[in-house]
């Protein structure tokens, strides 16, 4: 009989823990505080108890219910680890529990949930202590594992839970999908048996590769949301489980059979998971999860640079010049937009390039090019400066091209079956070399220092995949280079100090939690001029912090004003980045833009914390989107907010409805034209005009 051993009051959390003393386990339910835990009698043929880790080692007994290919999960009653006991530290910030597992080999799993005092998320992690004589060799290893979800289903909750998740392709990312578990198959069987999985997540060095590192499960009839969220930059996964009544979630590092994982831990010592985010709330308000989730991240960016508190405008060629930035083409754009606002110039890819060779395959050997830069990247670097802007300049750190001399290094690049490992246009350096290490450093920060650069975009335009040669497993020789990747970038900043570092991967590949923690600020997409951009970049509000998240306004000399204004009013979405042909531009043209940059400036407190909420139609296809999409952002003491409006196609003529707290007033309009619209009562009213178009409501508390 299961019987709860322990209770934590967490913010407004709370976590229980259950232990079957004849069993020996012990698993873990978050719940909201305020929330009673319903005790179900369930008979023991649908009762099937959850571990709070999860640990598989090689020869243990595999949980049958046809589960070996769908999910390597240990069944409780059958797992060698029994809990021992759970201690409870104090610390600076809040508290830590500790949960201890013991099997009879001498292996101690033991599971860590940290709350800081006031966060909306507790981090999750789990250590793996080998005591035994010989090597333990692990093949599965949790970040996390809650079980009993929902405890407020009548039965087998059938029509209850949903399960939300985020997926992600290039230049369309964060698609949020949400499906009842019957369309999931994840609804028990008769008779409790055969095991019920749906195992997800991303294999290779890109951790947002068709998914991101997120997931909620929603009991819809009793207004209840679990989520998770797992801070690692190589492969990774999540489970939503089932073999009787309740459910379980886990997840963390990609597993044998879905990541190639296999590690082994001598004698003596230890394995650490990366950090998982968790996070439970009630209410109706499936957004909230997410919020919560993505709030993890405001630790993190409160202490990047002073001037970057302020979110500031960038401007960044890859637009204007694609490929090929120059000292002349900068001195052009430089005359422009100088006094304008911008505090960021940033070179993109190209500035390393021989003549007659394409960017994308020149990477890796980083000389400035001579025929681009004939005085020298100093001279471009000082007329930067002395616009008033601080210079920037972009690097693929873990890729090189074919076309460079780096590309034939083989003995410091990553290998796959004792052969290079090779994509199209790219291989990997071996960045668990400490050669390959030190011959980065010269290149990446020996050039930011030398010609003072205090902005670094880094970008990685292919992924790895399965993983390497060079440890006990190809997942595992992937998490150490991917370690090793993510080391480097933090001694960029412990060199430089201050410096401003922008996460790209072919846009949004590395929106994950943990590389974002080490980043200013991250490219959202590769969507630089589509329709669908603004579709794109509040997707991603439920999955980075939107002041992290840089979206692109490419503007080009024969856009209308009508064009100009849709695509600087979607980076109202996040850190506004203008690009394109800038000194081809008409007064009008640009009156628009410095409206646009001013209106921005505005929406600052809004965007560094704030509350998103989505209205509009389901839009089906992001390449033809048919409708309209409604973001209100509201700043967290509710003084302002902003209300943001794109019509897509077909939306001529359409009337839209959304309810706004009648507190509020219009306080200024960001809009191509004058328009016309309804306050009152709480609703907003409008009626588009025309397709393709946008505007911006500034709001403001009244009184």
């Amino acid at each position: 009989m299961t019987e709860q051993i322990a209770g934590y009051e967490l913010g407004d959390m709370q976590a229980l823990y259950f232990s079957d003393q004849e069993k020996g386990n012990v698993e873990l339910l978050l719940l909201p505080k305020g929330m009673t835990y319903q005790k179900k009698e369930i008979d023991s043929f649908h009762d099937h108890q959850d571990l709070v880790v999860q640990v598989k080692l090689t020869g243990d007994t595999y949980t049958g219910g046809y589960a070996p290919g769908v999910s390597m999960r240990a069944d409780a009653a059958a797992s060698p680890f029994c809990y021992t006991d759970q201690s409870v530290h104090e610390t600076d910030t809040g508290k830590e529990i500790v949960t201890v597992l013991r099997d009879h080999r001498s292996h101690v799993a033991e599971h860590h949930l940290c709350y800081r005092e006031g966060a909306k998320v507790l981090e999750s992690y789990s250590v793996f202590q080998n005591d035994a004589e010989e090597d333990a060799v692990l093949e599965l290893l949790s970040s996390f594992s809650l079980g009993k979800i929902s405890p407020f289903m009548e039965e087998d909750g059938h029509d209850t839970l949903f399960l939300h998740r985020i997926r992600s392709v290039w230049s369309m990312e964060g698609r949020k999908e949400s499906l009842p578990f019957e369309d999931l198959q994840l609804e028990p069987s008769w008779g409790g048996h055969a095991v019920r999985c749906e195992r997800f997540g991303a294999v290779g060095s890109y951790a947002v590769n068709k998914f991101f590192p997120v997931m909620a499960v929603e009991d819809r009839k009793n207004g209840v949301f679990w989520g998770a969220s797992i801070a690692h930059n190589a492969s990774w996964q999540m489970e939503a489980y089932r073999r009787g009544t309740e459910v379980q979630i886990s997840g963390g590092l990609a597993d044998r059979e879905f990541g190639h994982w296999v590690k082994a831990v001598a004698p003596g010592g230890s394995f650490t998971t990366p950090v998982a985010y968790l996070s439970v709330c009630d209410g109706q308000d499936e957004e909230e999860i997410f919020r919560r989730l993505v709030s993890a991240g405001e630790r993190a960016v409160s202490t990047q640079p002073e001037e970057e508190q302020e979110l500031p405008v960038l401007f960044n060629e890859y637009c204007t010049t694609w490929g090929n930035p120059s000292h002349e083409n900068i001195a052009d754009i430089v005359k422009t937009i100088k006094g304008k606002g911008f505090a960021y110039f940033v070179i993109d890819c190209g500035w390393y390039k021989r003549p007659e060779v394409p960017w994308d395959i020149s990477m890796g050997d980083y000389q400035v090019s001579k025929e681009l830069f004939p005085e020298g990247m100093e001279k471009t670097v000082a007329l930067i400066k002395e616009a008033g802007m601080k210079p920037g300049i972009w690097f693929e750190i873990d890729n090189v091209g074919a076309a460079s001399e780096a590309y034939q290094d083989t003995a410091h690049l990553l290998q796959r079956d004792g052969k290079v490992l090779t994509t199209t246009m790219r291989r990997f350096w071996d960045l668990r070399q400490k050669e390959v290490i030190e011959g980065l450093a010269e290149k990446v920060i020996g050039t930011l220092q030398r010609y003072g650069f205090e902005y670094l975009k880094i970008d990685c335009n292919d992924t790895v995949g399965i993983g390497c040669d060079g440890a006990e497993s190809q997942g595992e020789a992937l998490r150490q280079n991917q370690e090793a990747s993510l080391a480097f970038v933090q001694r960029i900043r412990k060199e430089i100090p201050g410096i401003i570092i922008e996460n790209c991967a072919s846009g949004g590949h590395k929106l994950e939690p943990l590389m974002m923690a080490n980043c200013a600020m991250a490219s959202f997409s590769d969507a630089h001029e589509c329709e669908e951009i603004p579709i794109i970049a509040a997707n991603l509000h439920r999955t980075i912090l939107p002041r992290q998240s840089q979206i692109w306004a490419v503007i080009r000399k024969e856009d209308s004003l009508k064009r100009i204004v849709y695509s600087v009013a979607n980076t109202f979405l996040g850190r506004m980045c203008i690009s394109g042909d800038v000194w081809l531009l008409n007064n009008a043209q640009w009156e628009r833009i410095d409206a646009g940059i001013a209106f921005y400036r505005k929406l600052v407190p809004m965007l560094k914390k704030g509350r998103t909420s989505y209205f509009g139609s389901k839009i089906s296809s992001y390449r033809h989107p048919v409708g309209w999409q409604g973001i209100l952002r509201e700043e967290e003491n509710g003084r302002r907010a902003y209300l943001l409006l794109h019509g897509f196609d077909g939306v001529c003529g359409e009337q839209v409805k959304i309810r706004i707290p009648d507190t509020y007033e219009v306080q200024d309009v960001y809009a191509w034209k004058e328009e016309r619209w309804d306050l009152r009562d709480g609703w907003f009213q409008y009626t588009f005009d025309e397709d393709r178009k946008a505007l911006c409501l500034l709001l403001e508390r009244k009184g």
